[in-house]
């Protein structure tokens, strides 16, 4: 059966990805048992009285909103990940210190010894202390429920310094509260604090900070307890999506931040300079500075046309120019950090289909300081009418610039190429992009429940497990309003290579805020992992295991059959008025990434990096199948995982049992495309309006990018050294350390890392022993004194013995002499 879903073609053009009613209903779970909870819902249902819901107060703490420098944390915040804490949750506090570093200067290191750190556990509800109270350990709980990376940023943000923002001076100028309303014994939630002890840093008052209560926070009935003076802002307070633009402002002035860390840069081409790129002189065409294109597009994608005299684009006219014309537009020289990025662009073809671009990298080095160029990635297909989203992964480790060539090909044009919105970061790409193109028609004619449910086209991971998104675009029967997004297994081409039940993969489904400025979007998105014990309900199979063995049947719109596993995900992933509160929508259309990625370093957690397997990879293309309508995507396959750490490494995680045989796949390796239009993404792009699948690659991940060739790739030029999973323990059993020291594997032994401060440090083996500056200090005089005592004693010793022999040796020497005189006188 899974093997059927070799023999689907590339790309079936549809208005909607419905699938047949199966047979049997897919069992859905849950999450969040069907309730959209708030922080503070959680906490309050667990029945914890803690200071504004969230904040855990020691004796000594006063109220203030900012509170001072001392007790600022240090630009990089050492942490620990407590074994409690759920295997999902690591992900995600991980992928929310990825956007603390994005798009702050604020970065999380692995603890090593530092005086102070942060402990993250799964305690009682979601709860942080605020700022950095100097105590040593300090704890953070993400309990259940929690594991929601916008709550994770809001704990953070209380580690790092914050309050809330509904307890400023000012408050009473933007809401009202309504006192009655709220649970008695609960009013001093709601107090504000005077300018003298609350500083806003001079940043305006913010319905959309992370930070902000909702309008339901501690209500006693069913009617909101905040209400905004601006009705707008009412379904927009206590968003739990990201960032907003003043949290940043904030956090920035509050650390002197001058610039984040991992996002390198932005162009939206609004102005005449547009971002520093520039014209090369290489080619014989340029790229033009245009607001619309007779053929297509006629609007920019950054403000799609509703903004007078502004939106702005880069436009390569092919019509205009003969058969083998170039035009090449060049970004300013950029300085790498972590040695892999990721490059994100829209891109619109209103020209042929064999006008061409392509994605260069220019690299320098002392060897060739005019640069290098290597060929990331070409792009073609037929032309449409809408902007395309992209992603190119970049593995990139000296200075650069990227390159963009267009190059005009034979066909009949009547436009050309386009591009907008560029950004470019050193994260990660999204695996997989499903492009939802009649979304808003969905959104006024879809019914509430399964029949306003459609389904993603087939996605493969890295290892090789098949998997699908469900989405329930009016919400389901029990919870209209809302968006609903499941994840369900399918049976796939690899299954009987595959270990079973899936073991800890963590699949991140992102609804993307398409706000030109990466820094400032504000996408929703939940993770998902997969845990192999886990039970499906009251029988005795596992949730996850095969699903031709616990899934029902289901067919692609061409008549193919398959089997799709039980699904979990949320009711309430966003509701329909925070969905039009941002730029989810644009032309119509929503784009949700996809990521599945393998975390079962993180079941048992260290505060070191995570284990990495050594990869020894030549150069490998990955040639993407093709169908006659569509695109050719001929790229070279790299990618890499950011670890925990600062200065992430390139990593592959293949587990013995549980990755796929190199065999099973084709001496090609293929990666499947399925696209709505004729176009080539860098990571599959699939549309409402299309559905495929293909037999996936068996592939490891990184591998390094060459320049893009066709040849097809034999498996036996991959090779793969791991080191022996059986010698090397990754983790620690037991953790043996005492008094809070964390334990790790050095040289194959468990070693106790034993924390330390400015004046004291444990030691010994287990930790066991304390040391004090103090302490050293008595012992150091106490010796000093010691030593006087015995040499005096030594030499008082030596004195007397000496006197006492002197005196012997003088009384003998008398008994000689008189001893002699009467022998003389004897004679």
């Amino acid at each position: 059966m899974c093997c059927l879903l070799c023999m689907l073609p590339i790309c079936l053009v549809l208005e909607i990805f419905l699938v047949t009613t199966p047979a049997l209903e897919t069992t859905e779970v849950d999450v969040d048992g069907g309730i959209d909870q708030d922080i503070f819902d959680i906490n309050a249902a667990l029945g914890l009285d803690l200071f504004e819901g969230d904040i855990k107060l020691d004796g000594m703490q006063e109220r203030n909103s900012i509170i001072g420098d001392e007790y600022r944390w240090p630009h990089v915040v050492p942490y620990v990940l407590d074994d409690s804490l759920d295997v999902n949750a690591k992900g995600v506090i991980l992928k929310a210190f990825e956007q603390y570093r994005l798009k702050t200067c604020i970065d999380f290191k692995p603890w090593e010894g530092e005086e102070n750190y942060i402990s993250v556990f799964k305690g009682s509800g979601c709860w942080s202390s605020v700022g950095n109270r100097q105590q040593g350990l300090q704890q953070l709980s993400i309990g259940a429920n929690c594991d929601r990376i916008a709550t994770v940023e809001h704990e953070f943000l209380h580690a790092l310094g914050f309050w809330h923002e509904q307890s400023r001076s000012d408050r009473d100028d933007y809401v009202s509260i309504i006192w009655d309303r709220i649970q008695t014994g609960r009013e001093h939630n709601f107090n504000k604090y005077d300018d003298k002890t609350s500083d806003s840093l001079n940043v305006p008052y913010d319905y959309t900070s992370v930070m902000h209560y909702s309008k339901t926070a501690f209500r006693n009935g069913t009617e909101p307890t905040i209400v905004t003076n601006i009705p707008y802002f009412m379904d927009v307070i206590g968003q739990r999506m990201d960032f907003s633009d003043y949290d940043l402002q904030k956090l920035y002035r509050l650390y002197n931040c001058s610039s984040s860390l991992s996002f390198m840069d932005t162009c939206s081409f609004e102005l005449e300079n547009i971002c520093g790129m520039i014209q090369s002189s290489d080619d014989n065409s340029d790229w033009q500075h245009l607001s619309h294109v007779p053929a297509g597009p006629s609007t920019d994608h950054t403000n799609m046309g509703e903004c007078e005299d502004s939106g702005y684009f880069m436009h390569f006219n092919t019509s205009a120019v003969a058969g083998g014309s170039t035009a090449i537009l060049e970004s300013r020289i950029l300085y790498p950090k972590r040695g892999f990025q990721c490059l994100q662009f829209y891109f619109y073809n209103s020209g042929s289909e064999s006008d061409q671009l392509y994605v260069w990298v220019r690299e320098y080095s002392d060897a060739h300081p005019n640069g290098t160029l290597r060929l990331i990635e070409e792009i073609k297909g037929s032309s449409v009418n809408y902007w395309q989203l992209h992603h190119v992964s970049l593995n990139v480790t000296s200075k650069f610039r990227v390159v963009f060539q267009g190059v005009r090909g034979t066909g009949l044009s009547n436009g050309g190429l386009s591009i907008d919105d560029i950004n470019l970061s050193e994260t990660q790409c999204p695996h997989h992009v499903w492009h939802i193109r009649n979304f808003t028609d969905l959104l006024n004619t879809s019914p509430a429940g399964t029949a306003g449910r459609i389904y993603s086209p087939p996605f493969y991971s890295s290892t090789g497990y098949a998997f699908q998104v469900g989405l329930y675009v009016n919400g389901t029967t029990d919870n209209p309003f809302n968006l609903a997004i499941y994840l369900h297994l399918i049976s796939g081409a690899n299954d009987d290579q595959l270990q079973w039940p899936c073991a800890w993969q963590q699949v991140t489904m992102i609804l993307l805020d398409q706000h030109p400025d990466i820094r400032q979007r504000m996408s929703n998105q939940r993770s998902v992992t997969t845990d192999p014990l886990e039970l499906s309900g009251s029988s005795s199979n596992y949730f996850w295991d095969r699903p031709d063995k616990v899934g029902s049947a289901a067919s692609f719109p061409n008549g193919t059959m398959f089997m799709r596993g039980p699904g979990r995900g949320t009711n309430a992933f966003l509701t329909h008025q925070r969905l039009r509160s941002r730029d989810f929508i644009k032309e119509g259309g929503v784009y949700i990434l996809l990521t599945m990625e393998d975390v079962s370093h993180l079941v048992s957690a260290q505060p070191s990096v995570s284990p990495t397997v050594v990869t020894n990879t030549p150069a490998v293309s990955t040639v993407r199948p093709t169908s006659t309508a569509t695109t050719t995507t001929t790229r070279p396959s790299a990618t890499t995982r950011p670890s925990a750490t600062t200065t992430p490494t390139t990593t592959i995680r293949p587990s013995v049992t549980t990755r796929p045989s190199a065999t099973t796949t084709p001496t090609t390796t293929i990666r499947p495309s399925v696209t709505t239009t004729p176009t080539t993404t860098t990571r599959p792009t699939t549309t409402t309006e299309s559905t495929a699948t293909t037999k996936p690659a068996t592939t490891t991940r990184p591998t390094e990018r060459p320049t893009s060739t066709k040849t097809p790739i034999p498996t036996s030029l991959v090779s793969v050294t791991e080191e022996p999973e059986t010698d090397t323990p990754e983790s620690c059993t037991e953790n043996p350390c005492e008094n809070d020291g964390v334990c790790i594997i050095v040289d194959r032994k468990a070693v106790c890392r034993c924390p330390s401060g400015n004046n004291w440090w444990y030691m010994g083996e287990k930790c066991e022993r304390k040391g004090t500056t103090q302490e050293n200090t008595i012992i150091a005089v106490s010796s000093t004194i010691t030593v006087f005592v015995v040499m005096l004693i030594i030499t008082i010793t030596t004195v007397v013995c000496l006197k006492k022999k002197y005196s012997k040796g003088e009384g003998k020497e008398k008994v000689e002499s008189l001893t002699l005189e009467e022998n003389k006188t004897s004679f």
